[in-house]
């Protein structure tokens, strides 16, 4: 009790009270414009960040990066267009509802759906925390480098299907950790003799390349088109009544986002597809799903908003980020030489519980905004592409410049950007080069602390916690690279069941393939003698 009163007395300030709104606020704007998202409006406002307090600082990206996803679901519902790319799965049945005339409908159950997902996460890290504080001191330097090499391993997993690209990716970004001072002795590493390389690749440079910069290239390059809005009819308050009607749905989709949020290199997309999925598998009309269906709105909502409350533990417990928005959020962290880990826990309590309650406050605050200015923000989505990526090109190389004042960042970043721009093209990550940055630097560390002490290599897990990580890094391994074999395996070498199987698939496929021709032959017959009778 004596914890939560004096989290109460970190948050009342003026300052974090303005933090609390700017970010909520901003966060919702943001995210109700196409092509801006979380990651570009945190990057920008990142160097303005440093000067604040930390508390300050992380409650405004807080606000922003909690908040988005609930302006998000404005364009995506209204127009089928996802403000932020976590919520494409909104528009699933968001915008059918919409062509039917109930627009206010879906985004009264959007916001309604959004709210329960991001209490019930911040509900659950508070009854968590306790545990949080007995566990996090038993992680050694030993326990956080196999930790931070399970969080790498999980993010190359994660991108099923570009599983090389992300390797190699995440290992351009390990080497840019690299370049510079290292740690220890103060020697020079891959500068080249070249004075302005002796600090190393700055991370906010980085991130603000790849993420802004980029964003900004892409949006140059679109065409602006006619946003049109349909009208809707229904009240902005109904959606909580339906949400009580379904509450076996919301509590699993959030249930979902809780824990995938908590494994790094996972995310919103996991937990969205999986409890989409079994909301479909638990419904009584499953054919509804994608046709305008009340649960399949609820699912992605709840899902995509329990995340960001969850995505904080391994970050403040083990000073490991999961994906790239709390990666920035760990450098607040650092410039104000507050360390989260281990070490957080048993001396700032009080600060972890500070923002476990700045993000439950801040739901309360998104959803009586959204009540009251939905119509307004609306009009954010007529923004003309063009004048927005004018607009975050211009912010972010004022961002760049104002970390260390230097020309040099602006070029860095800028070479980035268009790293980001060709990356983006190619349907390839840009996460695991931020995440190989942040964690490569962290296991540079932990290893060398750790040798000191390691005789043999067994004695690297011979600790409980070191060995319950190696297992898993052991199996997650052995099943991917198990999975990876079966699906490029010749067929003549895999079992009687598996050939069956494969030929099945094959016979269905080419069936599929004679059922287009088919189809796309009469219909161009169809086109013609149309064309002859008119």
């Amino acid at each position: 009790m004596d914890i939560l009163f004096a989290a109460f007395d970190v948050l009342a300030r003026w300052d974090v009270v303005l933090a609390l709104c700017v970010g909520s606020i901003g966060g919702v704007a943001i995210g109700a414009i196409p092509g801006v998202g979380p990651a570009v409006a945190i990057a920008i406002l990142l160097p303005a960040t440093f000067s604040m307090d930390p508390i300050v600082g992380l409650t405004v990206l807080l606000g922003i990066y909690g908040s988005s996803m609930f302006g998000g679901a404005i364009p995506a519902i209204l127009i089928n267009t996802p403000g932020t790319a976590v919520n494409a799965l909104t528009t699933y049945d968001g915008y059918p509802m919409t062509l039917r005339g109930e627009g206010r409908r879906a985004l009264s159950l959007a916001y309604s759906a959004s709210f329960f997902g991001g209490v019930f996460s911040v509900v659950c890290l508070i009854l968590l925390s306790p545990l949080l504080a007995k566990v996090a001191p038993m992680f050694g330097s030993r326990e956080i480098f196999l930790a931070a090499l399970l969080g790498i391993i999980l993010v190359i997993v994660a991108h099923k299907g570009q599983m090389l690209v992300a390797t190699a990716l995440t290992g351009f970004g390990i080497f840019l950790a690299t370049v510079g001072l290292e740690p220890v002795k103060y020697t020079r590493r891959f500068t080249f003799d070249q004075t302005w390389l002796a600090s190393g690749v700055n991370l906010i440079v980085v991130v603000l390349g790849l993420f802004a910069l980029s964003q900004a290239l892409v949006l140059l390059t679109m065409d602006d088109e006619k946003v049109r809005i349909s009208k809707s009819r229904g009240s902005l308050f109904q959606g909580f009544r339906e949400l009580g009607r379904h509450p076996r749905v919301a509590s699993i989709s959030a249930a979902y986002g809780v824990v995938m949020g908590m494994i790094p290199g996972v995310g919103e997309f996991t937990a969205q597809f999986m409890s989409y999925t079994t909301a479909r598998k638990l419904s009584k009309t499953p054919e509804a799903f994608g046709q305008g269906s009340s649960e399949g709105l609820i699912a992605s909502e709840a899902a995509n908003n329990a995340v960001p409350a969850a995505a904080m533990i391994p970050l403040l417990a083990l000073g490991i980020p999961g994906e790239a928005l709390t990666a920035m959020m760990l450098s607040v962290f650092y410039v104000h030489n507050v360390v989260p880990g281990p070490g957080l826990f048993l001396n700032q309590m009080d600060f972890v519980v500070a923002l476990y309650l700045a993000l439950l406050i801040l739901n309360v605050l998104v959803v009586i905004f959204l009540l009251i200015s939905t119509g307004w923000l609306v009009h954010l989505t007529k923004i003309p592409n063009r004048f927005l990526g004018m607009c975050i090109l211009l912010l972010s190389f004022v961002g760049v410049y104002s970390i260390r004042n230097s020309a040099v960042d602006c070029a860095i970043a800028a070479v980035f950007g268009l790293i980001g721009f060709v990356l983006k093209r190619l349907n390839m990550p840009i996460v695991p080069i931020i995440l190989g940055m942040v964690l490569g630097g962290i296991m540079e560390v932990k290893l060398r602390a750790s040798m000191n002490r390691v005789k043999v290599p067994l004695d690297f897990i011979d600790r409980p916690i070191a060995f319950i990580l190696f297992c898993i890094i052991v199996i997650i391994l052995g099943t991917t690279l198990w999975r990876v074999w079966r699906e490029w395996a010749p067929v003549d070498r895999q079992s009687p069941a598996r050939r069956a199987s494969h030929r099945f698939s094959q016979r269905i496929a080419g069936r599929k393939t004679r059922h287009f021709e088919v189809r796309t032959k009469q219909q161009r017959r169809k086109r013609k003698y149309d064309h002859l009778g008119s």
